[in-house]
Parts: structure tokens; sequence; C-alpha cells
């Protein structure tokens, strides 16, 4: 059987629709887990140990399905969530999230006043450069504000990577993206002039406050 190569955006909603399995493969030959059935549910207690140090407005880059973007509404917190994929902003907005379909780097609105910004789900890796991400976030925020961020378990290997999704014989073309472990993000929200002030671990799952160091 011939192998079906297609953009990574069009083999990830059709994750999200329930027509494929996804895998996500590395270019060094290790793999990311996917947890698409964790996505499309609602927050759990890792999701709420995070929006329990969120302050308001909230701004969750990389939202998906939005069950963040949900999660904080229920909270009353006032929240947007950013994607750059229109079948997964379909998903959110059907779900009663408020999102947009837009680049976190092109196009974020409200530049200067979020409270907490989300970084979720391996979105740490957005762009391939987890630095220069996190200082265009500490661009967005408010005086005061937070960026929130999972990272992977301390001993991963750092850095940028190129990354391809899989279903079945179905594969992405390789796009930019990046890792960052639990004894990583000190120094890399040093480098972006954001400081770590607290970090913690749920379920597994390994997480931390980053805050405008001055």
């Amino acid at each position: 059987m011939s192998t079906t190569i297609l953009p990574p955006l069009e083999l990830y909603a059709a994750g999200l629709t329930g027509e494929a399995s996804l895998r996500a493969q590395l270019d060094d030959g290790g793999r990311l887990r996917l947890d698409v059935e964790r996505w499309l549910g609602g927050t759990d207690a890792a999701d709420d140990s995070v929006l329990d140090r969120a302050t308001s407005p909230v701004l969750d880059v990389g939202c998906g399905p939005g069950r963040l973007v949900v999660g904080a509404a229920r909270r009353g917190l006032p929240a947007l969530g950013l994607d750059v994929s229109p079948d997964a902003i379909a998903v959110a907005r059907r779900r009663g999230a408020r999102v947009v379909e837009a680049c976190v780097f092109a196009h974020a609105p409200g530049a200067g006043t979020w409270g907490t910004i989300l970084l979720l789900d391996g979105n740490i890796g957005i762009g391939g450069d987890p630095i220069a991400l996190l200082r265009h976030l500490r661009r967005l925020l408010a005086p005061g504000g937070r960026v929130l961020v999972e990272v992977e378990p301390a001993g991963v290997r750092c850095g940028p990577v190129k990354l391809r999704l899989e279903a079945g014989e179905k594969r992405s073309t390789w796009f930019c993206w990046a890792r960052l472990g639990a004894d990583g993000v000190t120094q890399a929200a040093g480098a972006a002039g954001l400081a770590v002030t607290e970090s913690w671990e749920v379920s597994g799952r390994c997480f931390a406050r980053l805050d405008d160091a001055g």
C-alpha cells in the first residue's frame, strides 16, 4: 500500500473528527504522544491545576478544540483561544468557546492586556523556538501577567526538531517544532525575560508558571 502525504492541518483534522488515530514522529526517531481524546474532552485534574493559577483575562495559544477556553469561562475567567486549524476552531465554537483562527506570531489580539497566557499540550513547541515564542508572549502580557506552560519531564532532549503526523499509511509533511523539559524551562524562560516562580506535576504532566522578570 502506498503512503499518502498530506498537509499537517489536513491530517490533524482527520484526527479531531475520529477518522484517524494520530501519532507524531520526530526526525530523530522519537515519538510524541498525541492525546486527541483528552483534547476533545473536558478539563481534567491537571488542567484544573493550571486554571487554578490563571488570572483574567486568559489567552490560550494553540487552543485546539477549546477545552481550556471553556473551562476558564466556566470559572468566570474571560478567555480567548487562538489556533491555526480551521477544523479545531470549528469544534471549539460548537462547544461554546470564544476562539479566533490565527497564528500567534501574525495576529494576537489584545497585546499588553493578557493576565494569563496558556501554553499546554506541547504548544511550547510552536514555531520550533521556545525562547522566541516566550519572548513574543511576554510582549502580550499585562503588567503582572504570567505564562502557564506545560513541559515534558526532566531528561528529554531540549531543542528544535522536525515533526510529522502519521495515521495508518498517511503521513503529513515535516514541520518545525521543539521540545522543552522541566529541567530546561528555567534557562529558556530567563533568556526570554521571564522567571520560573512555580513548578508542579499532576497526573504525570509537568507545568511551570513564568512571570515577567522585569
